[in-house]
């Protein structure tokens, strides 16, 4: 039997033992949670059980520019919740020293493509008119316009550069201001459509596509498709009651365009000529100017478009012109796929040596590139691992401004027909998602190129019946001809 004694100088170097270790490990803990990542918060060290209660040690609370921070770790004990301080209790007011920042807005040595005196400044929520004027004053610019976007939570200013200094040398002085969340050049776009001729072929689109039997099931009725374009006929007997709304984000009175109102037309004609979706609705939003054979729209008159189409609720955007990769854009288009909205761009016609071209390859985009009757692809379309699905676009028939008809190549208008078969599977599947239509319309598609997906088909030729009877919650069944077909 052991003795009092021996027991007690057991226990004794024990507790001495665990002491020294509480002593000697957690400075260094505390030490190694001293080091800041960027701003966040270190978590709180708890020593559980081990040896006499350790006491916790919590870091203060510490913010970086961004004002962003990571939750505390859990103790393993019960949770103890910590008052803030006064300072704490609320997040910071937006001000001029506490803007979240955007990265670097500077384009390319090589970019181009963006109006030579114009700059486009985004600030947090809703400034004052003396804070936007001070920030003028500063940088020595002129307002043109300005709107607050819901998209962003933020408001966008558009400037002019008065007195002859580059775009490159006003944005890295805005980059430097603490009340600008980002700026950037105002980048042009041009709408994807190539020289065209006048006549009546057959409408060969119709069959490649598969419309005779998805028009069976849907027609697209009162789906809300947005076109971001230039003027559209509303007048044309093609587009007879197809206009919903309308939106001018340019200014100026403006004439009907041959681009825009091809494309209204290839989506929703239903007189001479069948659209992709005949019943369904339209929303014109006028974002581009006519500018010598062609027509041009900017950052700015893109991001009016944008919100104004998803506000009115658009279920599908066609987006038919390409451009330069845009912060500004990017953030505006993420929005609106959050919000529920599928966005259908073209891939470009700027040929298969061009880098990808923007907002068809932005990742909350189907990119769409165009395909002739014998299902060879387009000659001057862009290529990538971003282009999503194919579909006709190369002589084309659509109508044209003064109840007219025209046809017409380019990326624009196989974008079209997607948007088209976009709004049939709407109809069928109301609740479907914009990664849930994406999913529909590229494992409908039928194989082109090599077997798979690939840089120039991308999935293949899009299949308006298959999708929408994928999409369908009926199961209908698909006969041995559709499966031939793939």
């Amino acid at each position: 039997m052991r003795s009092h004694k021996t027991v007690f100088k057991r226990y004794f170097f024990l507790a001495l033992g665990a002491a020294a270790c509480a002593t000697v490990i957690l400075p260094e803990i505390a030490a190694a949670q001293s080091y800041s990542t960027g701003g966040m918060r270190a978590p709180s060290v708890n020593m559980g059980s081990v040896g006499p209660r350790a006491p916790e040690f919590r870091m203060p609370r510490t913010y970086s520019t961004q004002s962003f921070s990571t939750p505390e770790s859990k103790p393993r004990q019960k949770p103890k919740t910590r008052s803030l301080k006064p300072d704490e209790s609320k997040a910071p007011e937006p001000a001029a020293q506490t803007a979240q920042r955007r990265s670097g807005g500077t384009p390319p040595a090589n970019e181009r493509r963006f109006v030579p005196n114009e700059v486009v400044i985004e600030v947090d929520g809703r400034p004052s008119t003396q804070a936007v004027d001070a920030l003028a004053q500063r940088h020595r610019l002129t307002r043109v316009e300005s709107q607050t976007f819901e998209l962003t939570g933020t408001t966008m200013f558009r400037w002019t550069i008065p007195d002859g200094r580059s775009v490159r040398q006003v944005i890295r002085g805005l980059e430097a201001d603490r009340s600008v969340r980002s700026v950037q050049p105002n980048y042009q776009y041009q709408l994807q459509q190539t020289a065209h001729a006048y006549g009546d072929p057959a409408q060969y689109a119709l069959g490649k596509l598969r419309l005779a039997e998805a028009h069976n099931l849907t027609k697209g009725d009162r789906i809300l498709v947005a076109v971001i374009d230039s003027g559209i006929d509303a007048s044309h007997p093609e587009l007879a009651g197809v206009i919903a709304d309308s939106f001018n984000s340019v200014g100026g009175g403006g004439e009907p365009h041959t681009h825009g109102t091809g494309i209204a037309g290839t989506i929703a004609a239903h007189s001479r000529l069948m659209g992709v979706a005949p019943r369904a609705k339209i929303l014109a939003v006028r974002a581009f100017d006519p500018s010598g054979s062609g027509a041009q729209g900017t950052t700015f008159s893109i991001l009016r478009g944008l919100e104004w189409a998803v506000t009115k609720g658009a279920r599908v955007i066609n987006m038919s012109f390409a451009g330069p990769q845009d912060p500004a854009l990017s953030r505006a288009l993420a929005g609106a796929h959050k919000k529920g909205v599928a966005l259908i761009a073209a891939a470009g016609n700027a040929g298969p040596k061009s880098p990808p071209l923007y907002p068809a390859a932005d990742p909350n985009v189907i990119a769409v590139t165009a395909t002739d009757a014998e299902d060879k692809l387009f000659r001057a379309a862009n290529r990538g691992n971003h282009v999503a699905v194919s579909a006709p676009g190369v002589d084309i028939l659509v109508p044209s401004p003064g109840a007219g008809y025209q046809v017409t190549s380019g990326t624009s208008f196989a974008s079209a027909h997607v948007s088209g078969i976009a709004a049939l599977v709407l109809e069928r599947d109301p609740g479907l998602s914009p990664d849930g239509l994406r999913r529909v319309l590229l494992s409908s598609a039928k194989d082109l190129g090599p077997k798979g997906r690939d840089k120039d088909f991308g999935m293949g030729l899009a299949d308006a019946y298959r999708a929408v009877v994928s999409a369908d919650g009926k199961n209908e069944a698909i006969s041995s001809n559709d499966a031939d077909a793939r």
